[in-house]
């Protein structure tokens, strides 16, 4: 198969996974582990700059676009520390004039008059894990915050001029109709958030959730009913869909989650947080994935000084390519141009072969010039768009191969409702 002709390097961002909660909920199935004694915070800090001295190489003088702070908990470290993160970063490597940088919280880890804090420590941008406002459903998904946790977070958020900030809101709750799902989606939109991630509740493998459901869950009619809700009620109130499960307003996209969707680089450092890096070899594109020990203890020691490092590393196969570019470029209602599939995956156009024809027939995917999208029955059915671009591995251990792309893709951000599960 030709390479197509060589073009720039992607975009590239940097992602922090920051491993204590102080709970572990019920339906979460990222790396996160309840804290058990006092935060080791300095000695991590410590640990990710020594990660990330490893990884500057990477970066072939590319400056970054954006750091997002995820979890776990990220604001269960003081500003204080977060500060010094930032500023080792900056020493490594070069950041763009407009860096966004993101900070995950929950409400009940806020201490009040700390936003104010983190903004001089350097972050710019919040997303606040509300997931609800119904004290019933807050309960039943193991949240330690209420909604005047809530309301109280987002006045200092917005007291201290933080308001480009998103609320992660789910639905598709035990026992709850559609009214409900709609009144979250009021009493969120109340709240000016800059941006709003709604994603259905799914039961993960390897989940309290899944291994004991629980009771009133809605189906999926009732399910797609919330969700058409939710959608009009968000357009009304001026929030843009732009991707599956997030919907901004004008000109405040999230454009870290962007750098994923449109298969950008990324570096990845803490305890189980995954990379994706682009480098030429040999006149073509090679793009290596790379992964960390999940463990916080055992993280911690792989990167000690003298240790033999905590990353495991692996090329992208050509012909698993065109399934991982599209598992994301197709999350976006825009979709992708021909020429940014060439670019980002070093491929000709044509290795889209007779999967991309087959979408078309069936009425998934829509062309308008070189511009292709998901069409709304493809939306509604992405994984079976998917799945016509799976390489024919035809062997076990092609399909766990692909399996496990599809757990390094979902690490570092949520996949949800309509994405390869």
């Amino acid at each position: 198969m030709p390479p197509a002709p060589s073009l720039p390097l992607p975009p590239l961002a940097l992602y922090v996974h920051f491993p204590w909660c102080v709970r572990k909920c019920p339906y979460c199935d990222f790396n996160s582990h309840a804290l058990q004694g006092e935060l080791p915070a300095n000695d991590y800090v410590d640990a990710l700059l020594r990660d990330l001295s490893t990884q500057t190489d990477a970066a072939q003088g590319r400056a970054l676009q954006s750091i997002f702070l995820g979890g776990g908990t990220p604001s269960l470290f003081a500003p204080q520390a977060l500060a010094r993160l930032l500023a080792g970063v900056r020493e490594r490597l070069s950041v763009a004039a407009d860096l966004e940088v993101t900070l995950e919280a929950n409400p009940g880890t806020i201490e009040r008059g700390r936003f104010a804090d983190y903004r001089v420590a350097g972050i710019n941008r919040v997303s606040l894990g509300a997931q609800s406002f119904d004290p019933a459903q807050l309960e039943r998904l193991g949240r330690i915050h209420s909604a005047a946790d809530t309301q109280r977070a987002v006045d200092e958020l917005h007291a201290s001029g933080l308001t480009n900030f998103n609320l992660d809101l789910m639905y598709g709750l035990p026992q709850q109709t559609v009214a409900q799902a709609l009144a979250d989606i009021g009493r969120a939109v109340a709240l000016q958030p800059a941006h709003l991630s709604v994603y259905q509740l799914t039961l993960e493998p390897g989940t309290v959730f899944a291994g004991r459901p629980p009771a009133g869950l809605p189906d999926s009619d009732l399910c797609a009913d919330m969700q058409q809700a939710c959608q009009q009620q968000l357009a009304a109130a001026q929030y843009l869909q732009y991707e599956v499960s997030a919907y901004a307003r004008p000109g405040r996209r999230c454009r870290h989650n962007l750098n994923y969707w449109r298969f950008g680089d990324y570096l990845g450092i803490g305890a189980g947080a995954h990379g994706k890096c682009t480098r030429v070899e040999d006149g073509r594109l090679a793009i290596v994935r790379s992964t960390r020990w999940r463990e916080p203890r055992r993280y911690l020691a792989s990167v000690a000084p003298g240790a033999s490092g905590a990353v495991t590393s692996a090329t992208v196969p050509g012909t698993e390519l065109p399934f991982e570019y599209l598992l994301n470029a197709l999350r976006l209602n825009e979709g992708f141009e021909q020429s940014e599939f060439e670019a980002r995956t070093g491929l000709a156009f044509t290795a889209l072969g007779e999967p991309l024809a087959l979408a078309q027939r069936r009425g998934l995917l829509l062309r308008s010039g070189s511009q292709w999208r998901a069409s709304e029955l493809g939306f509604n059915f992405l994984n079976d768009l998917l799945a016509l671009f799976l390489p024919a591995t035809g062997t076990v251990a092609g399909a766990a191969g692909m399996a496990a792309t599809v757990r390094s893709v979902r690490q570092n951000f949520p996949i949800r409702p309509g994405a390869w599960a």
